[in-house]
């Protein structure tokens, strides 16, 4: 899973949204801070690979539902995708 740490998502509050997920460690799962996803302006955001499912404007609090419902359950939180790529 992918965190972006770039200057507008940090400025969203992206260190402590990557700092919640890495609290958190998942089998299965890494978590990485990476530099821009280009879609500044929406973050912090959060894209789960492989299967390609992106969250937008997530908050630390927000990342224990990812986490239960998407990462442990398999089913994406529906209230938090991003638009854009998930209609």
């Amino acid at each position: 899973m992918l965190v972006c740490q770039n200057r507008t998502c940090l400025k969203q509050g992206a260190a402590a949204v990557l700092a919640a997920f890495q609290a958190e460690p998942i089998a299965n799962y890494g978590v990485t801070g990476t530099g821009c996803m280009g879609q500044c302006g929406s973050g912090p955001m959060v894209r789960i690979v492989p299967d390609e499912i992106w969250y937008s404007q997530i908050q630390p609090e927000e990342v224990s539902l990812i986490i239960q419902h998407h990462l442990l359950g398999g089913k994406p939180v529906k209230a938090m995708l991003y638009p854009k790529f998930h209609s």
